[in-house]
């Protein structure tokens, strides 16, 4: 019973870490047979976790939403990364997220194992937060289009560009990236058949999410790099400045005395 117990959270765990997970993928995780699996999701959905069930290619099973949240299970490294990212989302550019976060992380710290609470608590008191300025995006927004780059669902959207201009795109959405305090989404635009940076702020999303694609090859850069590069291409005048310092102002100052003494004698 208790190693059936085990597999069943074990079960549950797949199905919230990735959205679709077909039989034959569960059963080699989990070390069983298609027909095991079988059985424990029917477990499951006797449990009221409603587990629903797809055929074909793309099919398998997924953890659909129901009237109760179900409980994640958390490693010690993913529970401290979830109190982490609490802890400092009162200053993530983030609007309407702070006092939730809080009350989130009151009752996150109230079961964490004192080990973990620790490690939260160390990072904290050796990190000094930075006042965040410009533009901010919704909670909502953010989950929406995260969702999308999970699930690898295209995206549509308004996109307001320089001037205020707006312009429609459907996307192929790859990753959401924060780059200082602000967020960006990388992603293929379809139309113009090209890897774009989008700032999240400037995006209107338009009704529901579109078909699945499958994931295209990533671009030359990893999705940071990438941000960064398109952030740079914003400017594109560059220049070097050289400032000297106080000491090169003085060993400059006695090599020309040297220099003059020299000539001198």
């Amino acid at each position: 019973m208790r190693d059936t117990s085990a597999r069943l959270l074990r079960l549950l765990g797949l199905l919230q870490f990735r959205r679709v997970w077909s039989s034959n993928e569960i059963a080699d995780r989990l070390g069983v047979t298609t027909r095991t699996v079988r059985r424990d999701v029917d477990k499951l959905r006797g449990l009221d976790y409603p587990v629903s069930a797809t055929k074909g290619i793309a099919g398998g099973y997924s953890l659909g939403v129901g009237a109760n949240i179900p409980p994640l299970l958390l490693d010690d490294d993913e529970a401290v990364a979830i109190g982490i990212t609490l802890r400092t989302a009162a200053t993530s550019g983030v609007t309407g997220i702070g006092e939730t976060a809080l009350r989130a992380l009151i009752k996150l710290e109230q079961v964490l194992p004192s080990r973990v609470r620790n490690r939260i608590k160390a990072v904290q008191l050796s990190t000094v937060p930075a006042p965040v300025g410009g533009p901010t995006v919704s909670a909502d927004l953010l989950t929406a289009i995260g969702a999308a780059c999970r699930d690898r669902q295209r995206l549509r959207f308004d996109f307001v560009g320089p001037g205020d201009a707006s312009s429609s795109r459907v996307t192929e959405p790859q990753e959401l990236i924060t780059w200082a305090s602000r967020w960006y989404l990388v992603a293929w635009d379809v139309d113009r058949g090209e890897w774009t940076t989008f700032p999240v702020d400037r995006i209107r999303l338009r009704g529901p999410v579109g078909p699945r694609f499958v994931p295209r090859k990533a671009p030359r850069v990893d999705a940071a790099a990438h941000v960064a590069r398109s952030i740079a291409q914003m400017w594109p005048d560059q220049a070097a400045i050289r400032l000297r310092s106080e000491a090169q102002r003085k060993a400059n100052r006695s090599h020309a005395l040297s220099s003059s003494k020299r000539r001198r004698s």
